[in-house]
């Protein structure tokens, strides 16, 4: 009898771990416990689904230009749709810098004593970056369509699909620099970087002609931010814009993979 309940024992226990274990570690709990460590962090909501929301009201909804005509809507869902872009941005790449500060704090440490795979690891730490990334652009475009945004139902939709999932390449950006950087002044760097980008790309205003226009194009945030906005004007997606996504998520994607492999490789 002692035998039949220490037998019915481990294996109540040890069905939890060997299914985490054929799931590489990952199960719903630790994909919790990862959105709650990031929403707690105020600094990042502020930035995530504060300051975009704000930048569209100070500069989509003041002037008369807001019910100005723009292809397939007007100027005011042109200015959403940018700020709703600069907030995924945000979001996906603050999430992935979050590592820094659990690389210093002996968290990712821990993490590699438990069944969870370090791919997997990473893949938890995007999936919580886009989810937050999401919020924001959703933010965006709520605040937009009470403050008079217009443009067809199509392009609200696509629009806000292409921010949110163009801006994984922020997310891997994000793990890049998080594993590059030091975690007590990361976001401290990346936040004036990623405004520079947003200048640099055209996303704040419009590039126009010159030699600061033909190094903008080259720039990561230019293709992401061409393509976003394409359903609106009316343009089309050009082969540029799609090489300028293509690259830099490829340039990020393996920088992010070198440093990871580098981190995990110590003892």
């Amino acid at each position: 009898m002692t035998t039949t309940l220490r037998t019915g024992t481990a294996s109540a226990v040890s069905a939890p771990e060997a299914g985490a274990r054929r799931r590489g570690g990952v199960n719903l709990t630790f994909l919790a416990i990862e959105l709650k460590r990031l929403l707690r962090n105020r600094r990042t909501v502020i930035f995530t689904l504060v300051m975009p929301p704000m930048f569209f009201l100070i500069f989509g909804t003041a002037g008369s230009y807001r019910t100005t005509s723009a292809g397939h809507g007007n100027v005011t869902a042109y200015v959403m749709i940018s700020m709703a872009l600069y907030g995924a941005m945000l979001a996906t790449t603050s999430g992935g810098a979050m590592v820094s500060v659990e690389r210093a704090q002996g968290w990712s440490r821990q993490l590699r004593l438990t069944p969870l795979r370090p791919s997997v690891y990473v893949a938890i730490k995007v999936a919580v970056a886009m989810a937050l990334g999401l919020a924001s652009v959703v933010v965006v475009y709520l605040v937009g369509l009470a403050e008079g945004a217009h443009a067809d139902l199509g392009v609200w939709i696509v629009t806000g699909l292409v921010a949110w999932l163009g801006s994984i390449v922020f997310a891997a950006f994000g793990l890049f620099m998080g594993y590059l950087l030091p975690a007590e002044n990361v976001m401290q760097i990346l936040g004036p970087v990623l405004a520079v980008l947003s200048f640099a790309g055209g996303l704040f205003v419009p590039l126009g002609d010159g030699v600061f226009a033909t190094i903008g194009k080259v720039t990561p945030l230019y293709g992401l931010a061409e393509l976003v906005r394409a359903p609106l004007v009316g343009d089309g997606v050009t082969l540029a814009s799609v090489a300028n996504v293509v690259l830099w998520a490829a340039v990020f994607g393996a920088g992010a993979v070198w440093r990871f492999r580098h981190d995990t490789a110590r003892v």
